[in-house]
């Protein structure tokens, strides 16, 4: 029965099956080579996402350079580059813990949390951060920060001196060493160095290397690394594909150049090297060839690395806003004259342009109107941009605003320094006598400011000899001025009783008469401005090398930095000194 039902195909039908199996065979393979194709592009895509993501972010960098001309001098360059922060590494180097000149830890404590910034912001983008406090290894054998870095493979390209201190590479030989560091750099005021060294050795350590770790202010994550090994460093370094180095830290002079993981093994041996030049010190004491502040110096320390070691950047690439600076690293200086007795409209600026801008200073003077010897044209915006001002006036009324500019200088704790008629700058003679509209006196400028007590003056005609004040003798502002050779023309003004927040330096005498002090610095309660005041001014007074002495001296303290040095008289063999590295 069934046979009859089902009847045999023919030729065509089988044919036409045939076909259709086939075209569904292809249509299956079509489906399986569409899939695999699929699937080897999707492959593809994440390899390349994985790829990008395990590349981490990109890090523009702005790199400052100085490129020799044809003449001989050289131009600031700046370049812009793109680097990947997974072939990035800080290096951190030797941010002790403490040091034996007792300014340079006062300068790493003051730039430290900005440079913790850095590396937790660099961290965070995938840069390797190294912590390299020299010869403090022992507080971290247990870390793995440590272990990171003992426990790199041996680079195959291993520079034979890698481990060794770097003095001088090839290109330096080319320019002259900028400064003259053969004494340590030192800066600090001999009486707070002594007082350190005693508080070192009560605390059981070295006063002259008392560094056990690095500064605490510089937080150590466990996915860092932790060197002080050339070696281990560029092992470290070749394992993890770095090509990248920003080298931060202390003392760029020094360690920051020569260390065997410093800028000129870097830079010799390769590898894209920078120096973050606003988060450097130097050890420089301004006592030395070239006799600038000590700011000053490590800009002429950073000028020779960009000449001939490597570029700079800043922490602005890392963490916007402004260059890190430090807060004595004040250099603007504002003069305001208004007197008609002793010629400082020609005596301060001749001193300006010879024993304050050739050690750094930028200095502005702003003088009276000659047709209203009351008002100081531009006062108000000139006091606003400046670090210090120094005031030549005598009894002058001027508009409020202006004298308010004064006020708000002193009120913001910012330095001052009087001469001569400032203590007399804004106080009348008639006090019941109206001023003009708009007009301001400030008669208590001399007690509450100088800490002086003016109350006129000798005869002129007497020479003033000058002695230093008792408990003086190892006071800054001394410090190099031949009191002996300080004798003045001048008359001698009446002060006392000063201040009891002034301290005496100079004093002056005259035949017949009390002794009145001459100079003196002045510290009124916290958050008010440091003064420094002598009431010496006579044109003859500048005349004198060691009343110009005396005068930067003072300058240098009220700003809170080492006075810069005088050279040696020059004798037929004598020359700057060349730099030991």
């Amino acid at each position: 029965m069934l046979s009859r039902m089902v009847k045999p195909m023919s030729k065509e039908a089988i044919d036409m099956s045939s076909m259709r199996q086939q075209f569904q065979s292809l249509r299956l393979v079509r489906k399986i080579v569409w899939a695999a194709a699929c699937c080897a592009m999707l492959t593809i895509v994440f390899d390349l996402v994985g790829a990008e993501s395990s590349r981490g972010d990109l890090l523009t960098v702005h790199k400052r350079l100085r490129e020799e001309m044809a003449n001989g001098s050289y131009a600031v360059r700046e370049k812009t580059e793109q680097w990947e922060a997974s072939e990035t590494v800080v290096i951190v180097c030797d941010m002790w813990d403490a040091h034996h000149c007792l300014n340079a830890v006062r300068r790493a404590q003051e730039m430290a949390p900005r440079m913790n910034q850095v590396l937790e912001s660099a961290r965070n983008r995938g840069v390797l951060i190294l912590h390299a406090p020299s010869s403090c290894m022992e507080p971290y054998k247990d870390h793995p920060a440590r272990r990171r870095a003992q426990e790199a493979p041996p680079a195959r390209n291993l520079p034979k001196d890698i481990g060794e201190w770097c003095r001088l590479i090839p290109s330096e030989e080319k320019g002259k060493y900028p400064i003259d560091q053969s004494d340590g750099g030192e800066d600090d005021d001999p009486v707070e160095h002594e007082q350190w060294h005693q508080r070192l050795a009560g605390m059981g350590r070295n006063p002259q290397s008392p560094w056990k770790a690095e500064i605490d202010l510089l937080k150590i994550q466990d996915k860092d690394a932790i060197s002080d090994s050339g070696v281990e460093v560029w092992n470290l370094l070749e394992h993890q594909r770095i090509k990248n180095v920003i080298l931060m830290g202390v003392h760029a002079n020094m360690c920051v150049l020569g260390r065997p993981f410093g800028l000129r093994q870097m830079a010799k041996n390769g590898k894209n090297v920078v120096l973050m030049r606003d988060l450097t010190d130097t050890m420089y004491n301004p006592e030395r060839w070239p006799y600038v502040t000590h700011f000053v110096g490590t800009e002429r320390i950073v000028e020779h690395i960009e000449k001939f070691v490597c570029p700079t950047i800043t922490s602005v690439d890392l963490l916007g806003g402004d260059p890190f600076r430090f807060k004595n690293d004040r250099q603007s200086i504002l003069m305001v004259i208004g007197e008609d007795e002793y010629q400082t409209e020609l005596t301060l600026p001749a001193f300006a342009r010879q024993q304050l801008e050739p050690h750094g200073f930028r200095v502005r003077w702003v003088q009276a109107d000659p047709a209203d010897k009351n008002s100081f044209p531009g006062l108000a915006q000139a006091v606003a941009g400046s670090d210090l001002v120094l005031v030549s006036v005598r009894r002058r009324t001027p508009p409020r605003e202006q004298l308010d500019a004064i006020r708000a200088h002193v009120a913001a704790g910012k330095p001052l320094v009087g001469i001569r008629t400032a203590s007399h700058a804004f106080a009348v003679r008639d006090r019941s006598a109206p001023l003009a509209k708009g007009a301001a006196t400030w008669p208590e400028f001399d007690p509450e400011v100088l800490g002086g007590h003016y109350t006129g003056h000798h005869d002129v005609g007497p020479e003033v000899a000058m002695t230093v004040a008792p408990g003086a003798e190892r006071r800054p502002i001394l410090r190099g001025v031949d009191v002996t050779r300080l004798v003045s023309k001048g008359s001698l003004y009446r002060v006392t009783p000063l201040a009891g927040s002034t301290t005496p330096l100079v004093i002056g005498s005259i035949p017949g008469q009390s002794p009145e002090p001459v100079a003196w610095t002045n510290t009124p309660r916290a958050g008010q401005s440091p003064v420094f005041y002598t009431s010496l001014g006579h044109p003859d007074d500048f005349q004198n090398p060691a009343f110009r002495k005396l005068l930067l001296n003072g300058i240098c303290w009220a700003l809170g930095i080492a006075a810069p040095g005088s050279p040696p008289e020059p004798t037929p063999a004598s020359g700057p000194l060349r730099n030991s590295r």
